[in-house]
């Protein structure tokens, strides 16, 4: 365990790079936002450092990433060979034969290994691990330099069964790593020994295929770092929360997909507690997509297995996100039926919006909320060193919206800033009511950029009791870098009857495997208080073919009985279905284990705001905004300098360095003990 320092999270976004630093010791933090540069993440990353002094003076980055991400949606990974059992060449294409199109018998799919880099080789475990048939190394060496003479940079070995004796399949590896030019080279066993041959061989393939880019990605940022002095430990975000070390990011890319938006949740569902909702829906509003995510009881939602894109499984603890192309710079164009569309296609940082004036002529979401008032073009989020252009916004959008559709500029911008309210509030549902979630017992919080422009339409639009939006929005996601504790996950699948059970044995097994992974957060080198260990298992009746978690308590590997996982299982089975099936015996698949080191608490006191100002004093101004199909003179505030116990009632603006937030005409904001904001409904008797 390592001691207290000066601790920085960075989340790097499509249109900005958003920072937060942390004195562990003296319990101080400052904030900044810089953007991006796509392509060369590490400028804007540096020179966000920079801004809080030497970086020598640093013991800790930690960084929420979507480099893995964008590579997989853009299909920008490396070139993938891969070497497995003979007769299972096609498994990642045959996939589980789901269509991209339910209905119809059309549809495409492109594997991101092409099938005659898909090459076979002689083996065979059996499915109790016994050894039918022994690998030949010296055929491995020649399939893999038939590999590497195709063109392939990156390697991934998988072979059937794998999971129940993984001695063929380290032996390939072993045999590869002899003509492998790179260490770019993985096996099965190591990324997911479970069960399930196309979720095993997708998720090693996709880890192989991340590899170099993420690989490269890290150590560009590694060597940034240094040549500016930085001596200090450099971690990741990882998907299912949690903090890893860059040499187990360079392992294990694939658990980097949905890095930044997962560091965003963490952040979030800690303030939400502190302030008394410990049910929320958070809403990530960046320059690109709305990340949507459920917190129930203060606890994250935890997937198995995510799909980034069609065919594109990845097996590995994940928050579950919904993710919709409608942020700030969402291009807004009239389709060819007639209709509004915003998104899915984004300005991005370059050229990003047009009020900008850095070359686009196409109108976007934020270029809309500058033309509505919402946004000061005197004081733009993130510090855009210019005023930016509202004639430009408004020439756009009379162009390619307000004339096609036959509206006046002001009720086209407005129309776009609903659609995009739509689209979110859809979103919204999507992990809600679909899911059995009554959105009335649960807040909104907004974050990133742009969330809270559009918390007061989500309130009202969805049915919320509320909005929570943080002290910082716009570097939510950062602050949950430096929050979130340390993390390591892993599974292995173990097949054993509840009825003929050696409790004994299991729990050996879980004991070692809670060793192994508390080794790896104990490597990572941040300062924890303590290393709690979660074990799960995967089981369900004999006969049926989808399992159901069944949590056991983190010291269930001392004198575990089959009594206690029986019981375990059928609370988890009556709690998921209502009913037990007597007399039929389960079965235990798989073994899952966290070791989960917690972070020194944050105190989120920290952020309220300094006593002693007046709500009086923080008002700025007053100007027109646009609401409803109408101007209302609306009062503008500097948000951070709002007291304790404030109360500001729509129609207002509260602007910030890093966001601003919108409140509607019908709501009312107060602000909380920690320097949030409360937005609420106005009682119908005292609506205007």
């Amino acid at each position: 365990m390592s001691t207290l320092g000066r601790i920085v999270g960075v989340d790097v976004g499509g249109t900005f790079t958003d920072l937060f630093y942390y004195d562990e010791g003296a319990g101080a933090f400052r904030t900044a936002k810089v953007s991006s540069n796509r392509g060369d993440e590490a400028v804007g990353f540096i020179e966000g450092l920079k801004s809080f002094g030497q970086l020598s003076d640093l013991s800790s980055v930690v960084h929420g990433t979507t480099v893995g991400t964008n590579a997989l949606l853009e299909r920008k990974g490396a070139k993938v060979g891969l070497i497995t059992t003979r007769g299972f060449r096609d498994v990642l294409e045959m996939r589980r034969r789901d269509r991209r199109n339910t209905w119809g018998l059309w549809g495409d799919f492109v594997p991101v290994v092409d099938r005659d880099f898909r090459l076979e080789v002689d083996e065979r475990v059996l499915a109790d691990g016994t050894v039918r048939k022994a690998v030949d190394p010296a055929q491995v060496r020649a399939v893999a330099e038939a590999l590497l003479e195709k063109g392939a940079e990156a390697l991934a070995i998988v072979f059937v069964n794998a999971y129940a004796d993984p001695g063929n399949e380290i032996a390939a590896l072993e045999a590869a790593k002899a003509v492998w030019p790179n260490d770019d080279i993985v096996a099965s066993s190591q990324i997911l020994p479970e069960i399930r041959e196309f979720e095993r061989t997708s998720t090693t393939v996709l880890n192989a295929y991340l590899q170099p880019v993420v690989g490269g990605y890290l150590g560009k940022l590694d060597a940034a770092l240094k040549d500016d002095g930085f001596t200090g430990k450099f971690h990741i975000v990882q998907s299912n929360g949690g903090v890893m070390s860059t040499a187990t990011a360079r392992r294990l890319p694939v658990r980097t997909a949905l890095s930044g938006p997962a560091a965003g949740v963490i952040a979030a569902a800690a303030i939400s507690e502190a302030a008394g909702f410990p049910n929320v829906i958070t809403g990530d509003l960046g320059g690109t997509s709305f990340d949507v995510s459920l917190v129930a009881g203060g606890e994250t939602a935890l997937a198995a297995q995510t799909t980034i894109d069609f065919g594109l499984v990845i097996r590995t603890p994940m928050i579950e996100i919904s993710t919709i192309g409608a942020g700030g710079g969402s291009i807004a164009h009239v389709d060819a039926g007639g209709l509004l569309q915003v998104g899915p296609e984004s300005a991005g940082s370059r050229p990003g919006p047009v009020c900008y004036g850095q070359g686009n002529d196409r109108p976007t979401l934020t270029d809309a909320n500058v033309v509505l008032g919402r946004i000061n073009a005197e004081r733009p989020i993130g510090g855009k060193g210019n005023r930016l252009d509202v004639e430009a916004a408004k020439a756009a959008i009379a162009s390619h919206v307000a004339g096609p559709l036959g509206l006046g500029v002001m009720d086209a911008a407005e129309a776009i800033v609903r659609i995009a309210d739509d689209k979110m509030a859809g979103a919204i549902r999507l992990v809600s009511i679909e899911r059995g979630h009554d959105p009335a017992d649960f807040a909104a919080v907004p974050f990133g950029g742009g969330g809270a422009l559009h918390a007061g339409a989500l309130i009202k639009d969805v049915g919320l009791k509320a909005a929570l939006v943080p002290r910082f929005p716009g570097v939510t996601s950062a602050l949950g870098c430096v929050i979130a504790d340390v993390r390591h996950d892993q599974v292995q699948t173990v097949n054993l009857l509840l009825s003929s059970l050696d409790a004994e044995a299991l729990s050996g097994r879980m004991k070692a495997e809670a060793a192994e992974a508390r080794a790896v957060v104990e490597a990572a080198g941040l300062a924890t208080d303590s290393v709690d260990t979660q074990f799960e298992l995967d089981m369900h009746y004999l006969g049926q073919t989808h399992t159901i978690a069944v949590p056991l308590p983190g010291e269930a590997a001392e004198g575990l009985t089959a009594g206690d996982i029986k019981a375990a299982f059928e609370t988890a089975y009556q709690k998921t279905f209502s009913r037990l099936l007597t007399g039929i015996d389960a079965r235990i698949v798989n073994l899952r284990t966290a070791a989960i080191g917690r972070r020194p608490r944050f105190d989120l006191s920290a952020l309220a705001p300094e006593p002693g100002t007046t709500v009086d004093a923080a008002r700025r101004e007053a100007r027109p905004v646009w609401f409803d199909g109408a101007w209302h003179d609306t009062a503008v505030y500097d948000r951070l300098a709002l007291p304790v116990g404030a109360i500001v009632e729509g129609p207002a603006i509260l602007e910030q360095a890093d966001a601003t937030t919108v409140v509607d005409p019908d709501l009312t904001a107060r602000v909380d003990d920690f320097g949030n904001l409360i937005l609420e409904r106005r009682a119908a008797k005292d609506v205007s």
